[in-house]
């Protein structure tokens, strides 16, 4: 049968019109990975700096003559800033963009990565790493939008998955190689070096970085996948925030990164090293190489666990079974007793591959608000996550040193400290069955 001219014309011009969206949707599958590839690259070195100080807490204490408690201080005045920079970084996100925040953030972090390694006095050192924390703050939350706005909604969690595998590489780095460069070199040369490196991310970023396809002149995703336009918060962005705060499903989300990231990154961050060491009489490099199987642990399962949730559209039943178990990590410490390396060894990894519930946080915020707002929701919820460390840390060390009076630090005086940890994370876990579950897809207009 022939077709009349009309309806010819009609068929071509569809054809026509599947075929740019096709070509589109191919060059925004190309363009993706270099978005993700400079965001998850400023990831790692927010990583590395958030745990670096624990393989070097004896360099730090030397060489600057401290107490454990202003060590505490010192490791935390990179969450104190990261905790106060959390919600402008997602108004920022949302508003100007990823790349003109990677780009200064980048810039400022390598000043003061730089800074922290020539430091020749205690006040100059807490400067630098305030600069640093500074600089990292904005790289997750900018992240988290540039995979917002490049990936489709079903592979959200994925793509943040993937985000924590790679930027936990950074973790990695600073926890054995760290040990190693202090026990046999120098530690400051490590940041005056990660300095550079931080600055030349920053002229690639500003080179290479787009929003979104947008920018290039392509449809967006959600034109691509024929979903309804969402628009950008550039405007009255204290009303956005107003109803990212005002909404109830947003803090169950916040309470649960306060507990479980809370003690996860003050333990990590800072104490395990020296816990490891005053308690089970490790040497340096065996109590870090607990840490990498930590962190390596979160590396390998925040992929997985993202996955998953994305394949069985479920949010909640992994975050409480791994949440549940995260929790007893926590017991064999408290115990304090000797354990076999291989065992110990292992508790490490499990905590690390537990805490991977955290990943799906993120999701469940963007999906309880608003679309346009993504970068605010997963920063208010973020802003847990470094309250608790920028609190615990230091706390942990004022509790060591009343209790031990100045004297070397006994497992008693240990176990002080690693209660309040312990009780942030069976808090954090508890949280989670106030999650609202959204099947992997936004329910801002659902009913409460």
């Amino acid at each position: 049968m022939r077709l009349r001219p009309g309806r010819r014309a009609a068929t071509e011009n569809r054809s026509s019109q599947e075929q740019i969206i096709t070509d589109s949707l191919k060059r925004v599958q190309r363009l993706r990975w270099t978005a993700f590839a400079l965001g998850a690259t400023a990831f790692v070195l927010a990583f590395f700096h958030r745990l670096a100080p624990g393989a070097i807490a004896g360099e730090l204490q030397h060489a600057f003559a401290t107490s454990s408690a202003s060590l505490g201080l010192l490791a935390a005045t990179y969450f104190y800033v990261y905790f106060a920079m959390q919600v402008p970084s997602g108004i920022l996100a949302d508003t100007l963009g990823p790349r003109k925040l990677f780009t200064a953030g980048a810039l400022v972090a390598g000043a003061g990565s730089v800074l922290f390694g020539l430091a020749p006095n205690f006040g100059i050192a807490l400067l630098g790493r305030f600069l640093v924390g500074l600089g990292v703050s904005v790289a997750f939350i900018s992240a988290l939008k540039l995979n917002a706005a490049w990936f489709s909604e079903r592979r959200f969690a994925t793509m943040t998955g993937l985000l924590m595998l790679i930027g936990n590489m950074g973790g990695l780095l600073s926890t054995v190689p760290l040990a190693w460069v202090a026990a046999h070199g120098s530690w400051r040369s490590v940041f005056v070096g990660t300095g550079v490196v931080s600055i030349m991310l920053a002229v690639l970023t500003w080179m290479f970085l787009r929003d979104n396809p947008r920018e290039l002149g392509l449809p967006s995703m959600q034109q691509l996948e024929g979903k309804p336009e969402y628009p950008p918060a550039r405007e009255n962005w204290r009303l956005a925030l107003a109803t990212v705060l005002a909404n109830r499903r947003t803090w169950p989300g916040f309470v649960m990164q306060l507990g479980m990231a809370g003690s996860y990154l003050s333990w990590g961050g800072l104490w395990a090293i020296p816990y490891l060491r005053e308690t089970h009489a490790m040497e340096r490099q065996l109590a870090a190489l607990h840490v990498s199987f930590m962190v390596l642990g979160l590396a390998l399962c925040s992929l997985a666990v993202g996955a998953l949730s994305d394949r069985i559209g479920r949010r909640t039943p992994l975050m409480r079974v791994l949440g549940c178990l995260y929790v007893l990590c926590w017991l064999p410490w408290l115990w304090g007793g000797a354990l076999p390396l291989a065992v110990s060894l292992g508790v490490f990894a499990l905590m690390g591959a537990t805490f991977s519930a955290i990943t799906l946080v993120w999701s469940c915020a963007k999906e309880v608000n608003p679309p346009a707002y993504s970068g605010m929701s997963t920063s208010v919820v973020n802003t847990g996550g470094f309250l608790g460390p920028a609190l615990l840390q230091p706390l942990v060390g004022l509790g060591l040193d009343l209790s031990s009076r100045g004297a070397k630090h006994a497992l008693g005086d240990w176990r002080i400290g690693l209660a309040v940890l312990f009780a942030f994370a069976l808090m954090g876990w508890l949280s989670t069955f106030m999650i609202v579950e959204t099947r992997c897809r936004n329910i801002y207009q659902a009913p409460a």
